[in-house]
C-alpha cells in the first residue's frame, strides 16, 4: 500500500541589508517578500514599507535596500488604538487559523492570521516558527496599507516576549493564541497596552493582560 504525504519545504534565507549580511533565517519557502517586510518591520528596523528603496531574492538571498537608516522602537513604546471585539471574534479568529490547510494535515508548522477589526481576515500564513508565520502576516498587512490598529493577530502556540514585542513595533493591539504567553510577555503587554487572550479552546479562553478590549 502507497500513502501520499505532505512534506514541509525548509529553506535557508538569507538578507542582506545594503550590502551587509543581518541574518538567515529558516523558513517555510513560502511568502518570502512579506516575510522581510514583516519581519524588518516588527524589529523596528523600518517604520513603513516606502522605507525599503528596493528589494530583490536569488539563489535563497534576499537583497534590501533602504532609503534611510531607521532608528528601532523600543519597549517603553505603547500601541495606539480603540479597538475592542468580542469573545466570538477571539474564537472565530483562532479556529480560522487552525483550518489552515497545510497546518490541518501536516501539524508541522506554526499558523498565524491576521484580522482586520477581529472579523475580516486580512491574511493566514504558516512557518516554521510562530515568530516567521507572524512577521509573514504583518508583512502582507503592511504592503496592503491595513491599518494596524484595528487589527487583531491570531497565532498558534506559546507566546514568548518577542511575539508581544513584534506586535508593540507593528501596533497591533490584540493577540490571540491556543497556547499561552510567559510571565515576561504578559508584563510587556500590560505595560504597552496589548491585550493577550490565550487557551482560547472550545469555549473558553483566559485574558492574561488588558481585558478591557475584549466585550
Amino acid at each position: 500500500m502507497v500513502s501520499t504525504e505532505r512534506i514541509i519545504k525548509e529553506t535557508a534565507l538569507t538578507i542582506r541589508i545594503n550590502g551587509k549580511h543581518y541574518a538567515t533565517a529558516m523558513i517555510m519557502a513560502a511568502l518570502e517578500k512579506e516575510f522581510i517586510y514583516g519581519h524588518l518591520f516588527a524589529q523596528g528596523i523600518i517604520r513603513s514599507a516606502n522605507d525599503i528603496k528596493s528589494l530583490t531574492i536569488q539563489n535563497n538571498t534576499a537583497e534590501v535596500r533602504l532609503a534611510a537608516i531607521i532608528i528601532a522602537k523600543t519597549a517603553a513604546d505603547k500601541v495606539d488604538s480603540s479597538l475592542i471585539v468580542t469573545t466570538a471574534d477571539v474564537f472565530n479568529c483562532v479556529r480560522a487559523i487552525l483550518k489552515s490547510d497545510v497546518f490541518a494535515e501536516t501539524e508541522a508548522v506554526h499558523s498565524a492570521g491576521l484580522f482586520l477589526d477581529g472579523k475580516k481576515t486580512v491574511c493566514i500564513a504558516e512557518d516554521l516558527g510562530r515568530h516567521h508565520a507572524l512577521d509573514k502576516v504583518i508583512g502582507y498587512g503592511l504592503l496592503n496599507d491595513i491599518d494596524f490598529s484595528r487589527t487583531l493577530a491570531a497565532s498558534t502556540g506559546r507566546q514568548p516576549s518577542e511575539m508581544i514585542y513584534k506586535c508593540v513595533n507593528a501596533n497591533i493591539p490584540i493577540i490571540a493564541t491556543k497556547g499561552v504567553p510567559t510571565t515576561l510577555a504578559i508584563e510587556i503587554a500590560e505595560k504597552t497596552g496589548i491585550t493577550i487572550a490565550g487557551l482560547v479552546r472550545g469555549k473558553t479562553m483566559t485574558v492574561y493582560s488588558r481585558p478591557e478590549r475584549i466585550e
